[in-house]
């Protein structure tokens, strides 16, 4: 079989996690596990966990099975801390064969017992990999008697591969943190006027960013889950009055869980862009139902947009026409990158997610034009295909998609883990501008394609 055959049979195997907007009427297909012997862009469960936990500043990071998943997650996430550097560290118990077959737990309560020697920490996470469902280690046990040795916090997280995907990770990670923050019995929980900032993990600054934002609204940051977040301020998590979720994909459960028990209302939001960045900003202030607060918002959103408007504004005007893929972790995101390419005149001709859920891709398909191909759980040769055919001059995504994009001479932007600016609120959506301006148009282009020419595209940009 050629290979065009094989990659005609393989989209036609996932033919209802693709559909084009304006051609089916059926809902996409997500949620679901990756195709067998299919590479797919999604990640594993451990690795979902390890994303959403490694922020926490001051805490043991300890990975229970081979060095090389340590190693695959180590300093996965471009966090930023105020406090505590331990988080950059990856432990491992690096299981062998003999570990295997003889079974791993005495080797991980030694590590835990030498990691706890060195360096004293109030709080261990200890990860669940794939061969550790495979051999049978009982995590619990261990986990437990090591807390009560030492007299710390020592939280397993069960996240063994062969069980489900990357969102399985997340749900292990919030398992975990509702564990972590659980007060102690008979305690009394007494709400304070403070906001919990759930699916922000402090990339480049963003928290801190945020943070300034409510401040001037009139509001307090309580804890963010989790980024530059650590061991004492998770533990006031319960007293919030109220959970905003950046990343729903990560943290919705959190935020369910958390209405559920400790009674706290959450609000979606989106500090991507200027429309959503206002609308989540009057979102917050309306809750409180306190007229200085929305006045004070007002003030903030009329400073902010009336700085960077002329700006953007003038990347419009470059990048006007241009096409752009988009592949990210959460629905919640993309929705967000919809809106801010539009603002910056850019469309959209293909968009994928790696967990986003049915509600979400009905508003995507809402935002984007006819014609647009919609994705879920992609693999390499899908993106290829799709944005080779739609003819995107950008992609954005994360660290797997980059070399994609590279050997297709396609202009490439990292919105996950790796990036070392930040692109949240409003100076955010000037970085944005200015790095998607930037990179569609380098002068780099020119050495690409037939012939070494620019396409017209490009040209009109470089012009």
């Amino acid at each position: 079989m050629r290979d065009t055959e094989r990659l005609e049979a393989a989209i036609e195997e996932r033919k209802d996690s693709i559909q084009t907007k304006g051609k089916q009427k059926q809902q996409l297909k997500c949620d679901t596990n990756s195709v067998a012997g299919c590479v797919s862009q999604r990640a594993c469960v451990y690795c979902g966990a390890r994303v959403v936990l490694n922020p926490v500043t001051d805490a043991i990071h300890l990975v229970h099975g081979p060095i090389g998943c340590a190693s695959y997650t180590w300093d996965i996430r471009g966090s930023l801390t105020s406090g505590s550097d331990l988080y950059r560290f990856s432990f491992s118990t690096d299981l062998q064969e003999m570990d295997v077959i003889f079974g791993g737990e005495k080797k991980l309560a030694r590590a835990i017992d030498g990691l706890v020697e060195k360096y004293q920490p109030k709080l261990i996470f200890v990860y669940s990999t794939c061969i550790v469902g495979v051999i049978g280690d009982d995590l619990e046990a261990v986990c437990k008697a090591a807390a009560r040795r030492h007299g710390i916090e020592v939280i397993p997280v069960q996240s063994s591969g062969f069980i489900g995907n990357k969102s399985a990770g997340y749900r292990a990670a919030c398992d975990a943190l509702l564990k972590l923050i659980k007060p102690a019995e008979n305690e009394q929980i007494s709400k304070n006027n403070t906001i919990n900032y759930l699916g922000d993990f402090n990339l480049a600054g963003e928290v801190w960013i945020i943070k300034d934002y409510l401040q001037r609204m009139g509001l307090a940051l309580n804890v963010a889950f989790t980024g530059d977040s650590n061991y004492e301020t998770l533990k006031t998590a319960t007293k919030a009055s109220l959970n905003i979720v950046q990343c729903a994909g990560s943290m919705i459960y959190l935020a369910n869980q958390m209405k559920e028990i400790y009674d706290i209302p959450y609000h979606n939001v989106s500090f991507l862009g200027l429309e959503d960045t206002s609308d989540s900003l009057r979102r917050i202030a309306r809750t409180y139902n306190d007229l200085e607060i929305m006045r004070r918002t007002e003030e903030l959103i009329k400073a902010e947009t009336a700085a960077v408007a002329p700006l953007l504004a003038r990347y419009r005007e470059k990048l006007r026409g241009k096409k752009a893929a988009i592949y990210v972790g959460g629905g919640f995101k993309a929705i967000s990158l919809i809106k801010q390419f539009r603002e910056i005149g850019i469309d959209v001709v293909m968009i994928g997610t790696q967990t986003g859920r049915q509600e979400e891709y009905d508003t995507i398909n809402d935002l984007v034009d006819d014609g647009t191909v919609i994705l879920d759980d992609a693999n390499p040769s899908e993106l290829e295909r799709f944005m080779v055919e739609k003819g995107a001059h950008l992609l954005v995504g994360g660290v797997k998609e980059r070399p994609l994009a590279y050997k297709l001479g396609i202009a490439f932007i990292d919105h996950n883990h790796d990036r070392k600016h930040p692109l949240s609120g409003y100076v955010g959506a000037v970085n944005f501008a200015q790095e998607v301006y930037s990179t569609v148009c380098s002068p780099v282009w020119k050495y690409t394609g037939e012939g070494g020419g620019l396409d017209e595209q490009r040209k009109c940009c470089l012009s």
